[in-house]
């Protein structure tokens, strides 16, 4: 454990136990959210190199139109 993280657990436990339970579903949430993404990620890791060597074709071949977020 890094000593970062012991800091955030020890200044934690000081705090009722209702927050204290609060902040725990957070992390547990936002450690199961990063598995389920790194997860997706991985299954889908062929379709995105297929994906990004297409669009690199399109874009050497001039098929392409640069944009700005306000335009799509």
């Amino acid at each position: 454990m890094t000593a970062l993280l012991q800091e955030v657990f020890q200044k934690i436990s000081v705090l009722p136990d209702a927050v204290q339970d609060l902040l725990a579903r957070e992390l547990l949430l936002e450690i199961e959210w990063e598995n389920q993404w790194d997860n997706t990620i991985e299954k889908t890791q062929t379709a995105l190199d297929k994906l990004t060597i297409k669009a690199m074709r399109e874009y050497r071949e001039g098929k392409t139109v640069e944009m700005g977020f306000d335009e799509l």
